[in-house]
């Protein structure tokens, strides 16, 4: 069994010191795994980040993560990158890591994500010049993210973390009108194309916790202040045969 916790949108500020740590203190006795789902910061500071590595620099498990939108506002990206570095928190981006757990190999790609859209009112990349770098972005990172998971053959779990939602049923709950921000269909496509056991994201801060992708796979939106609590765990049991019933969280 491998016991996974996540949480997204922490948003540490530098007057967050001592207001986190608390709350991830008995995380290892409960997870093999703690994944970040992008908004570390507020407004993308290295400053900010060494804030986060040092209120989760006690917990020993491996900690992985991915940026999100608010980890950009700052463009030091490489800085607070290097700076999360520092506090034991690796940031993957169109990469991924394999973990050994309780004899079980745990694969973990990683992704941003970007926005446009679901259908039947997905973006398309159509018109101004403006228009095409936002869905190229989406596609870009969409591949990276599918690159990611192919290349974790062998592992008997694969888990996608992105910050970005990749299904519209876990945005629902955010006024319409934003949700071609919030997330995109190609993100979930990726993920069929690769293959995985589980999906987690955060960015939708009001939309709704479970979902699944059009293959089947269980998404969960893990945003802080939709959760309401500092982590969920998720637990991935062992592989099973091709065609028996296996357990998702």
């Amino acid at each position: 069994m491998i016991r996974l916790a996540a949480v997204g949108d922490l948003h540490a500020g530098t007057d967050s010191r001592g207001a986190l740590a608390a709350a991830f203190s008995h995380v290892a006795a409960e997870a093999d795994v703690l994944l970040l789902a992008g908004d570390l910061t507020r407004v993308g500071t290295p400053a900010e980040a060494a804030v986060l590595g040092d209120e989760l620099r006690s917990v020993p498990i491996p900690k992985l993560a991915v940026l999100g939108n608010h980890d950009h506002h700052g463009d030091e990206v490489a800085a607070v990158v290097a700076t999360l570095a520092a506090g034991g928190i690796t940031v993957l981006e169109g990469t991924g890591v394999r973990l050994e757990i309780g004899g079980l190999t745990l694969g973990v790609a990683g992704a941003k994500g970007f926005g446009g859209g679901f259908a039947p009112s997905a973006v398309s990349a159509f018109g101004e010049r403006e228009l095409k770098r936002f869905v190229e972005h989406t596609c870009t990172t969409a591949a990276r993210l599918r690159n990611a998971l192919g290349e974790l053959t062998g592992c008997d779990r694969r888990v996608a973390l992105l910050h970005y939602a990749p299904v519209r049923d876990t945005v629902q709950g955010e006024p319409p009108e934003i949700h071609a921000f919030l997330g995109s269909q190609l993100l979930a496509e990726a993920v069929d194309a690769a293959g995985a056991d589980l999906v987690l994201h955060g960015h939708a801060h009001h939309g709704a916790e479970r979902g699944s992708t059009p293959g089947g796979i269980p998404v969960r939106n893990v945003a802080m202040p939709l959760i309401g609590c500092a982590y969920r765990v998720f637990a991935l049991g062992a592989a099973v045969p091709a065609g028996a019933p296996g357990a998702r969280a």
